[in-house]
């Protein structure tokens, strides 16, 4: 049976629900979310004259939480679009509804009985074949569905999504002993390439993987920091990125988590084992205390931490009193500070066994590692579910097992027996038959130890993995900023790696040498990596280095040669698909624009942001989106030249930066030629494709291009906006001077409305603002300030 989901139903319209609700909605699939009808009304709605059989009181709850996703906070929804794809309605006018639904998702509160009772309804309700889920944390979806009917349960499983779901990658999905392989194995690849998750099958036991192992961990931090004197702060300021945990580290996770969340996870889990483990999760007592207190996290505005102007404060265990947030430095600190990577940091830091850091890190790692190697078997099948599940549900840079490989199994093993700790006998077998590692790697191959031998992991082929895939024979060419990699099927990818991935000479360099070699021997070209971000711009250290000095005849070749960069790419005779992600700002936007097509992650924050040191862009940004908005434009009586020069002169004044792909589009960075991957670990092989297509559509380079112009009329009419924000304080005299020039640029100089530029003409402006803009003090002063603070500065 050929399955799609064309339409989806979340039942429960809370943080989770609506979140759920939106991530479906944001990938294009319709939703219907169902919540309670309100047993009495409010105030407001009795002044209004209503009563509990109004529509509107009935669907009160989850119209609320609709609307709530407009507010929280990152947002849910990557465009307000996406509201339009969830219907509200209640649980007792609309259940009938659910036969229209492909997937049902449960997601109502965390009681075995309520869930069984929902789930008797939907049984009477739903279609046959469609499947239906539980979003739990840690109840048996076994115990769930016993009551329900045959076909129910051959669909039925659970969908543990991580909160916030837009963001966090890890979706766990539970099978129980009914549910029929087919609709397993259909749920996790529509999971993978629909909803963009990483996906962990999990056993049906205590919260599962990662909230089984997360929590563990976190317990066990709070345990040592109790027993060796440590503050909040001190454990925080180590268990954050220099061990390659999120910068929240611990005590700032458990403060966004809700404590009163956390208890109730750790609960789950309590009520379900014995012996030690059951010790392990029952947490302090001060805990409770804290949530007696109303203290649960962001919330409620104080947990661990309390910010009062400006100032951390961090709580103490001991009295519940606050004072200013410590940190811990240590030699070992300081030492991992200063390695790459977050395995050579986890070594260096434990290199120093006798370091105050060294020994805490070491008292944390040691039982989440024994802990995981214990539950293999028990909560997932092999170990590389657990690492990922671990990765992307709690963003480790590496999972237990990678980590363990990465301090040294045998030296870290020899050590855990030498402190009396039992190591699981899988463990030591391991190690007696010579191996030296959980997992190997070769020829662009990983295998991992499945408790008998090793066995080849096994990624969806449109994974590429950068660090494997680079080798001697596919790197063709490469300096300091970037590398030329053959990506097979006559496809080259140029991929980034200078520091931050900032656009200098040597990039500039290599992407002509891309081009040039595309065009000789290839296919077609991307422009890709897989850093941190994209690529947040041109290297303006230094630039502002140059400015300083007075070298603008240097400035002048840089900017030209930019330029020249962006119109290669513009018009190659092979399609460059860029496949930008994260951040692509300046630089990485005006990259970006030019090329034959886009291929975007769903979080792609793109935008011209020079305007926030004191610049306009220079390498062609203003230009490129000015086309590209024009050839947007409906063409006919309606069409209006100002309002597209407006509308992209408010973008690029005021670093106008898009908060997603979809926005992207929006805002007129995307257009119908380009494409957004659902998954970010596809994009790579998404562009790959995408430049494929294009050839074997007898890809030619564009024509060149004459531009019209506002002209005269046009720049008055943008100088005067801007002048109107200068008078009601909403922007200083240099912004208005960047205004004035970047007006000048849009406006085609002072000519007649509606004239035709060439676009070396326009690149000349850009290229002239640019130079006299960097050459202003003021402009200096912003460089200076945002490579100093990392923020603008408003002068």
């Amino acid at each position: 049976m050929k399955r799609s989901i064309k339409r989806a139903a979340v039942l429960g319209s809370g943080v989770m629900g609506s979140g759920i609700a939106a991530h479906l909605a944001n990938n294009g699939i319709p939703v219907q979310m169902l919540d309670i009808v309100p047993s009495e009304l409010t105030v407001q709605e009795e002044k209004q004259g209503l009563s509990l059989e109004d529509k509107r009181v009935r669907n009160r709850i989850v119209e609320k939480s609709k609307q709530a996703l407009l507010k929280q906070k990152p947002s849910p929804i990557t465009s307000k679009a996406s509201l339009d794809l969830i219907e509200i309605g209640n649980f007792e006018d609309d259940m009938e509804r659910l036969e229209e639904a492909d997937w049902i998702i449960e997601v109502v509160t965390e009681n075995l009985e309520i869930k069984k009772q929902v789930f008797a309804n939907v049984d009477k309700h739903r279609k046959k074949g469609s499947i239906v889920s539980s979003n739990t944390s840690g109840i048996s979806v076994e115990a769930m569905i016993e009551d329900c009917s045959e076909d129910m349960k051959k669909h039925f499983l659970g969908t543990h999504f991580f909160n916030p779901p837009r963001y966090l990658k890890l979706l766990e999905v539970i099978p129980t002993s009914h549910t029929d392989p087919d609709v397993l194995e259909f749920m996790k690849v529509f999971g993978e390439n629909v909803l963009g998750k990483g996906v962990v099958e999990a056993k049906d036991t205590p919260n599962f993987i990662a909230n089984r192992i997360g929590t563990y961990g976190l317990l066990i931090t709070l345990r040592e920091m109790l027993e060796q004197g440590f503050s909040v702060g001190e454990v925080d300021s180590v268990t954050g990125p220099l061990i390659g945990r999120p910068k929240s580290a611990t005590f700032r996770t458990l403060d966004v988590v809700g404590l009163d969340t956390f208890l109730h996870v750790a609960r789950n889990v309590y009520d379900k084992v014995e012996g030690k483990e059951k010790e392990v999760f029952d947490p302090p007592a001060f805990m409770q205390k804290m949530v007696e207190n109303g203290w649960l996290g962001s919330k409620s505005g104080k947990g661990f931490y309390e910010k009062k102007a400006g100032v951390i404060y961090e709580i103490d265990p001991d009295t519940l009193e606050f004072s200013e947030r410590k940190k811990l430095q240590t030699p070992a600190i300081e030492m991992a500070k200063q390695a790459k990577g977050s395995r050579a940091k986890m070594k260096a830091l434990l290199s120093m066994p006798d370091d105050p850091a060294a020994k805490l890190v070491w008292s944390l790692l040691k039982p989440v590692l024994i802990y995981s190697a214990e539950l293999v078997g028990e909560i997932a099948d092999d170990i590389t579910a657990i690492d990922e599940a671990m990765k992307w549900g709690f963003g480790w840079d590496i999972g237990p097992f990678e980590t363990w490989d990465a301090i040294g199994l045998k030296q870290a093993t020899e050590r855990m027996q030498r402190e009396g700790e039992t190591v699981p006998s899988w463990v030591l077998e391991l190690i007696e038959k010579g191996y030296e590692s959980f997992y190997k790697q070769a020829d662009g191959e990983i295998t991992f130890y499945n408790g008998n031998e090793f066995e080849e992991l096994k990624t969806n082929p449109k994974e590429v993995n950068l660090r494997l895939f680079k080798n001697e024979s596919n790197v063709i060419k490469k300096n300091t900023g970037a590398s030329l990699i053959d990506l097979d099927d006559g496809v080259l990818l140029l991929e980034f790696h200078s520091p931050n991935n900032a656009i200098g000479l040597d990039i500039m360099q290599m992407v002509n040498t891309a081009i040039e070699e595309a065009e000789a021997n290839y296919e077609g070209l991307v422009i890709g990596n897989q850093g941190k971000n994209f690529c947040v711009g041109a290297n303006l250290a230094l630039m502002l280095m140059e400015a300083q000095d007075d070298n603008f005849y240097e400035l002048d070749m840089v900017i030209r040669m930019f330029q020249n960069m962006t119109t290669n790419i513009k018009y190659a005779n092979i399609p460059v698909v860029v496949a930008p992600f994260n951040m692509a700002l300046g630089g990485g936007a005006e990259v970006s624009l030019p090329a034959a097509a886009i291929q975007a992650s769903p979080e792609t924050y793109m935008g011209l942001v020079e305007v926030g040191v004191g610049l306009i862009p220079g390498g062609g940004g203003t230009k490129e989106l000015y086309l590209k908005q024009l050839r947007n434009m409906p063409k006919g009586i309606d069409f209006d030249l100002s309002k597209v020069a407006n509308d992209v002169f408010e973008k690029v004044a005021t670093a106008k930066v898009s908060t997603s792909a979809k926005e992207a589009q929006e805002l007129g960075f995307l257009d119908q030629k380009d494409a957004i991957s659902a998954n970010p670990d596809h994009l790579i092989y998404d562009a790959k494709q995408k430049v494929l297509a294009l050839a074997q559509a007898g890809y030619r380079a564009p024509a060149k291009e004459k531009i019209p112009v506002v002209g005269n009329a046009g720049y008055a009419a943008m100088l005067l906006g801007a002048k109107n924000l200068q008078m009601s304080g909403y922007a200083s005299e240099h912004d208005v001077k960047i205004a004035e020039k970047l007006a000048y640029v849009l406006s085609g100089g002072r000519i007649k409305e509606g004239s035709l530029i060439d676009e070396q003409t326009m690149l000349d402006f850009e290229r002239e603002a640019f130079l006299s803009l960097i050459g202003e003090p003021k402009t200096q002063a912003r460089m200076q300030h945002m490579l100093m603070k990392g923020k603008p500065l408003r002068n």
